[in-house]
Parts: C-alpha cells; structure tokens; sequence
C-alpha cells in the first residue's frame, strides 16, 4: 500500500490565523507615499521640460482699477529769480553790503571806481556842447539866409513894378505920339529884366531856404547822435552804482572788498525770496510726456501744495530730464529756503477701470509683449499687449485675464520656453 500525508495533517483553528487583507495592510501603507512622490515627479514633468524654485519669482495678480500715471521725485528748492549783477567796466569795487544782507529795490550794492570811464564821459560831454553850440550857429544862418532871400525877392518885386509902371508910361506917351518907338522899347525891355530878376529872385530865396535848413538839419543830427553817445556814457557810469534790482537778499559775493575788477566780472547776486521753484529730475522715459503746464503737487511742512511744470531742459543727462515746477499764484509754502529738499509728484493721466498688473521686469522683456501666466504648478508663455505705465503698474490690453497671476520678475531665466513648471 501507498502511504499518503493523512498522518501528516492536522487540523487548525480559523479564529488563530491572520486575515489575508492584515497581511497586505503594512506594504499597502509604505507604498501610499511612494506613489504620491511619483505623482508629483510625473506631473512635474507634465507640467514642463525645466523646472524653477518659487521662491526666486515674483508673481502678481491681474486686477481692474483706476491707473494713475505720475511721477514721483525729489527736489530741491531754488530761486525763480537770482540774477548776478556784472562789473560794466573795470574798476575798483567798493562794496556796500555783505552776503545774507537783507536789501530793498534801488538801494546800493557796491560802487565800481572807474576813472577811465569817467574821463570818457567829460571828453563827450564837452564834445557834444561844441556839436549843440554848431547846430544852433546852423540854425541861425539858415535864419539869415532865409532873410537875404528874402529881401533880395522884394526888391526884385518893387523894381518889377517900377519897370511895369514905366512901360505903362511909354505906352500911353507913344499912342499920343510923345515918345519915340525906341524909347518904348527900351522900357519894354526894362520890363522883361525886371520880370526875370523877380523870378531869379524867388528861386534864389527858395534854394537857400531850403540849403540852409538842411545844413541846420545835418549839424542837429550830429548833435543829437552824441547826445545819445553822452547818454549812454552817462547810464554807464550810472551803472558803476550797482543797485537791487528788487527786495531781497544778497546771495553770494564773488569778490573781495577794493579788488581791481575786470569788465563783465561777477560781483554779488540777489535772490528773490519771494517767489521760489522746485528743481526735480525725472527718468528718460517720462520725459516726452513732460510738458509745460502739467499740474503737479508739492509736499512740504507735511502738506500738499499745487504747483504746475514751468520749464523742461531740452537734454538728457545720465537718463534723466531736469524739469522746474512752479507753485500756483498764492500756495508758496512758507518758510522755504535756498537748496532744501522736497518730494513732488507729478499727475501725467488717469484711466479709469482698466485692467492692471504691477510693474516688473517682464514690461521690459521683450517690450512688453509676452508674458508667463501662472497655470497651476507651471508657467506658461503667452503673447500681451501692454498700455500705460505708471511707476508702480502698466496696463494690460489683452492677453491676460482678470485674476490670474503673471510673473513679473525672473522670467528672464527661463529662455523662451513655451512652459516651465515652478517648484
């Protein structure tokens, strides 16, 4: 016979062995993260070739609102009128004044001696008395000749009426045959010189008139050219006082007291404390849109004060546009002085209820044109169109919704990939 395993065999109880699903729990258990982390790898790679940490990334969220486009600066106070006064000639200065003087209109500065100049109006001035004295010794025989004339055409005119007289006598004497026919033309020849001497001397008379009132002419207008030579002269030496053009106060004094000055050299200047600017320097990039009259906003003392854009320099220096602002007539602050340090701010546009996202690097990148849209745990590039800027924010015009999120900085290292995944 064959044995079997009959003898071998036992019977077990149910109640003692495991259950198949106990066996399974603990591997089912550690599996369960390792699934999760490759989940996460797979849809990393799902999501995009590349991968970038977050935490390197500046993200911003597209919303609606009002954009304000300004420009925010500081500025330092200066004069709106500080001029320097010059030396018109060269001279000794004596001043009168000293720097932070407190002076009124048309008192005196300072004194330039200049003798050269002085000796130049004396010589003029005697000049210009010969020149008056020969111009009314012009005037006088152009007087006298115009009375010789004068005389000369009435006595041409009494000799012609004589000569008339006579020829009348002869006529009457040679029609009742008393005179002879020679003796009649001898007085009408007497006539006919008589009449040619009144016209000579009415010709004559008009000529020296008129010749001797342009030698008249002619001696007043040189006359009256050194007297504008003299009165020049004198507003020269006039100008050796210089004078405040305007209550103020003296501004620097370039020179020392009783220096020898040349012509044209700076002495003093004056500032006007009464009417003050707000110098400020604006980036390249707002400067075309910097115009005179724009209305502006000065804060000072902690409040704010209307001013408007007075002048704008035609050039850029190391990126910047030097612009002047100016405060509206009555809202100067009080107080203000020479060089002191102000914040402005300058309101170039408002649009209202348009789509906006902060500023970033991305406007640059690109020229404002693309764009990496957040889209879950990737970034994908998508093609904008950019409108106004502000320091703060820029305008989107299409290609971005209301309430995604844009990366505004960093993107420069992910190339031109079309999507990145972001860690």
């Amino acid at each position: 016979m064959i044995r079997d395993t009959s003898a071998q065999d036992r019977p077990l109880d149910s109640t003692s062995s495991p259950s198949r699903w106990r066996r399974w729990l603990w591997p089912a258990v550690a599996a369960v993260p390792v699934l999760g982390l490759l989940g996460w790898v797979l849809s990393g790679w799902a999501a995009g070739g590349r991968s970038y940490d977050a935490s390197r990334l500046r993200f911003a969220e597209v919303k609606r609102g009002d954009l304000v486009r300004d420009i925010t600066a500081d500025g330092k106070v200066i004069t709106a009128n500080s001029p320097t006064l010059y030396a018109i000639a060269g001279g000794t200065v004596d001043l009168k004044v000293v720097a932070g003087d407190a002076v009124s209109k048309g008192q005196e500065l300072a004194v330039i001696d200049s003798p050269e100049l002085r000796s130049r109006l004396i010589q003029e001035e005697s000049t210009l008395a010969g020149m008056e004295a020969e111009a009314r010794r012009a005037e006088l025989d152009a007087r006298i000749a115009q009375l010789n004339a004068r005389k000369a055409m009435d006595q041409a005119e009494v000799d012609h009426t004589a000569a008339q007289r006579d020829l009348e006598r002869y006529e009457r004497g040679y029609a009742g045959g008393a005179v002879s026919h020679n003796e009649l033309a001898r007085a009408q020849d007497e006539m006919k010189k008589a009449r040619i001497g009144l016209e000579t001397a009415r010709s004559d008379a008009s000529l020296q008139s008129q010749g001797a009132a342009l030698d008249a002419r002619n001696k007043r207008l040189l006359a009256d050219r050194q007297q504008a030579v003299v009165a020049e002269l004198r507003r020269q030496v006039d100008a050796l006082t210089l004078r405040a053009p305007f209550d103020g106060q003296v501004g620097q004094v370039q020179v020392p007291q009783g220096t020898n000055v040349a012509i044209n050299a700076p002495i003093l200047s004056v500032v006007d404390l009464r009417v003050f600017e707000v110098e400020i320097r604006v980036p390249e990039s707002f400067a075309r849109d910097l115009a005179i009259g724009v209305p502006a906003q000065v804060t000072a003392q902690g409040k704010s004060y209307p001013a408007k854009v007075s002048a704008v320099s035609p050039e850029v220096v190391n990126g910047e546009v030097t612009a002047r602002l100016r405060f509206e007539p009555g809202q100067q602050p009080p107080g203000l002085r020479q060089n002191q340090r102000l914040s402005a701010r300058i309101v170039l546009d408002t649009r209202k209820n348009v789509l906006m996202v902060e500023r970033g690097p991305f406007v640059e990148q690109g020229g404002g044109r693309w764009a990496y849209v957040v889209d879950g745990r990737s970034a994908v590039r998508r093609q904008v169109q950019t409108g106004a800027t502000s320091l703060g924010y820029v305008e989107i015009v299409s290609g971005a919704r209301e309430g995604e999120r844009l990366v505004i900085s960093g993107s420069d290292q992910f190339g031109e990939a079309e999507r990145v995944a972001i860690r």
